[in-house]
Protein backbone atom coordinates (compact mmCIF):
# COMPACT_ATOMS: atom_id res chain seq x y z
CA UNK A 1 0.00 0.00 0.00
CA UNK A 2 1.27 3.17 -1.25
CA UNK A 3 0.71 6.39 1.49
CA UNK A 4 2.68 8.96 -0.35
CA UNK A 5 4.29 9.94 2.69
CA UNK A 6 8.01 9.00 1.31
CA UNK A 7 10.42 11.42 0.58
CA UNK A 8 11.76 9.68 -2.28
CA UNK A 9 10.17 8.41 -5.42
CA UNK A 10 10.67 4.88 -6.69
CA UNK A 11 13.15 5.65 -9.14
CA UNK A 12 15.38 7.79 -7.27
CA UNK A 13 15.40 5.26 -4.64
CA UNK A 14 16.35 2.26 -7.03
CA UNK A 15 19.31 4.86 -8.10
CA UNK A 16 20.61 5.14 -4.36
CA UNK A 17 20.57 1.37 -3.80
CA UNK A 18 22.27 1.39 -6.91
CA UNK A 19 25.31 3.92 -5.96
CA UNK A 20 25.68 2.39 -2.50
CA UNK A 21 25.61 -1.53 -3.61
CA UNK A 22 29.45 -1.62 -3.76
CA UNK A 23 29.63 -0.28 -0.70
CA UNK A 24 27.44 -2.35 1.11
CA UNK A 25 29.00 -5.73 -0.70
CA UNK A 26 32.32 -5.01 0.14
CA UNK A 27 32.32 -3.56 3.71
CA UNK A 28 35.15 -1.09 2.62
CA UNK A 29 35.32 2.33 0.51
CA UNK A 30 35.29 1.08 -3.09
CA UNK A 31 36.84 4.89 -3.65
CA UNK A 32 34.53 5.34 -6.59
CA UNK A 33 32.98 8.30 -5.04
CA UNK A 34 34.76 10.85 -2.73
CA UNK A 35 32.04 11.73 -0.44
CA UNK A 36 31.89 8.05 0.94
CA UNK A 37 35.56 8.14 2.02
CA UNK A 38 36.37 9.18 5.65
CA UNK A 39 38.76 11.93 6.11
CA UNK A 40 42.18 10.89 7.92
CA UNK A 41 42.62 12.70 10.99
CA UNK A 42 44.42 16.02 11.62
CA UNK A 43 48.08 16.10 12.46
CA UNK A 44 46.97 18.00 15.84
CA UNK A 45 44.54 15.64 16.87
CA UNK A 46 44.95 13.89 20.34
CA UNK A 47 45.87 10.05 19.81
CA UNK A 48 42.68 8.14 20.63
CA UNK A 49 43.89 4.93 19.11
CA UNK A 50 45.90 4.45 22.22
CA UNK A 51 43.64 5.28 24.87
CA UNK A 52 43.79 9.04 26.89
CA UNK A 53 45.49 7.19 29.74
CA UNK A 54 48.49 4.79 29.71
CA UNK A 55 48.25 3.01 33.29
CA UNK A 56 51.69 1.59 34.15
CA UNK A 57 53.32 3.85 31.60
CA UNK A 58 54.46 6.41 34.05
CA UNK A 59 54.30 9.05 31.88
CA UNK A 60 51.93 11.80 31.69
CA UNK A 61 48.80 12.11 29.68
CA UNK A 62 48.66 15.62 27.72
CA UNK A 63 45.56 17.32 28.94
CA UNK A 64 44.08 17.56 25.52
CA UNK A 65 43.49 13.46 25.73
CA UNK A 66 42.67 13.52 29.16
CA UNK A 67 39.64 16.95 28.35
CA UNK A 68 38.57 14.25 25.16
CA UNK A 69 38.29 11.02 27.47
CA UNK A 70 36.21 13.11 30.09
CA UNK A 71 34.12 15.25 27.57
CA UNK A 72 32.98 11.40 27.02
CA UNK A 73 31.57 11.08 30.27
CA UNK A 74 31.16 14.46 31.71
CA UNK A 75 28.60 17.40 30.57
CA UNK A 76 28.26 20.81 31.57
CA UNK A 77 25.50 19.99 33.57
CA UNK A 78 27.98 17.54 36.02
CA UNK A 79 29.93 20.69 37.12
CA UNK A 80 30.60 22.27 39.33
CA UNK A 81 31.58 19.64 41.70
CA UNK A 82 33.83 17.68 44.05
CA UNK A 83 36.32 14.99 42.85
CA UNK A 84 34.65 12.34 44.70
CA UNK A 85 31.47 13.31 43.22
CA UNK A 86 33.03 13.47 39.72
CA UNK A 87 34.14 9.88 40.05
CA UNK A 88 30.93 8.29 40.70
CA UNK A 89 29.14 9.90 37.51
CA UNK A 90 32.14 8.66 35.63
CA UNK A 91 31.74 5.37 37.22
CA UNK A 92 28.24 5.32 36.46
CA UNK A 93 28.78 6.26 33.05
CA UNK A 94 31.40 3.28 32.02
CA UNK A 95 34.38 5.70 31.88
CA UNK A 96 37.58 3.55 31.80
CA UNK A 97 38.89 2.74 35.27
CA UNK A 98 42.01 4.45 34.68
CA UNK A 99 40.29 7.66 34.40
CA UNK A 100 37.87 7.03 37.07
CA UNK A 101 40.95 6.18 39.86
CA UNK A 102 42.90 9.05 38.96
CA UNK A 103 39.85 11.43 39.80
CA UNK A 104 39.34 9.62 42.79
CA UNK A 105 42.67 10.37 44.29
CA UNK A 106 42.28 13.86 43.44
CA UNK A 107 42.10 16.02 46.94
CA UNK A 108 38.61 15.89 48.68
CA UNK A 109 38.52 19.28 49.25
CA UNK A 110 39.10 20.56 45.94
CA UNK A 111 35.89 21.40 43.80
CA UNK A 112 36.15 22.00 39.84
CA UNK A 113 33.91 24.13 37.64
CA UNK A 114 34.75 22.84 34.31
CA UNK A 115 36.35 19.79 32.35
CA UNK A 116 39.45 21.86 31.66
CA UNK A 117 39.97 22.36 35.01
CA UNK A 118 39.83 18.83 36.38
CA UNK A 119 41.69 17.40 33.08
CA UNK A 120 44.14 20.34 34.34
CA UNK A 121 43.83 18.65 38.11
CA UNK A 122 44.59 14.85 36.42
CA UNK A 123 47.24 15.47 34.52
CA UNK A 124 49.27 17.41 37.23
CA UNK A 125 49.45 20.68 34.72
CA UNK A 126 47.67 23.64 36.80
Amino acid sequence: MQRGSDRLNVHRDDEMKHELQGLLRSGHPTRTEDWNVPEPPAEDDPEVYRGALMPGTGERPAPESVRLELSRSLTRHDFPAAARELAGVLGRRNAPDALVERVSRLPRSARYGSLLALAEAVTGRE
